[in-house]
C-alpha cells in the first residue's frame, strides 16, 4: 500500500533513502528530506507491506514531467517487484509516466522491460 510521506515517518524514510548510493552521507540525506518537506514540486511516498514500511519513492514535478529522483526498497524485501509496483502505482495516481534522472534511469528501464516480459 502506498502512502504519502509525513514528517512522522522521517526516520524511516531517511533509513530507506540511505540505500541510494549518493545519499550515504548523513548531511546529504538530511538535506534531501528537507527538500521533500519544503519544496512543493517534490513528492515522497512510502510503501507499506503488512505492518512494515519497506520502500520509498520520490519524484519532482518539472516542466509538466515527473522525474523519478529516488526509489529504494529494504534489502530484505528486494526482488519481490515492490519498486516496480511503486512506480506503476504513482504513475496511475498521477496520470503521467515517470521519467528517469541520472540515478534512476536504469531502474526505470528495467521496470519497463520486466513489465513487457510479464505482459503488462
Amino acid at each position: 500500500m502506498i502512502m504519502k510521506y509525513k514528517p512522522a515517518y522521517k526516520k524511516i524514510a531517511m533509513g530507506l533513502l540511505s540505500y541510494m548510493p549518493n545519499l550515504k552521507d548523513v548531511k546529504m540525506l538530511q538535506e534531501t528530506i528537507q527538500q521533500y518537506e519544503n519544496d512543493e514540486t517534490m513528492k515522497l511516498y512510502l510503501w507499506k507491506k503488512e505492518d512494515d514500511v519497506v520502500g520509498v519513492l520520490g519524484y519532482q514535478e518539472q516542466d509538466g514531467d515527473l522525474i523519478l529522483r529516488h526509489v529504494c526498497v529494504n534489502p530484505s524485501y528486494r526482488d519481490e517487484g515492490i519498486g516496480s509496483t511503486m512506480v506503476s502505482t504513482v504513475e496511475e495516481r498521477q496520470g503521467k509516466t515517470l521519467r528517469g534522472s541520472s540515478e534512476t534511469l536504469g531502474f526505470l528501464q528495467s521496470c519497463k522491460r520486466l513489465n513487457k516480459e510479464n505482459g503488462m
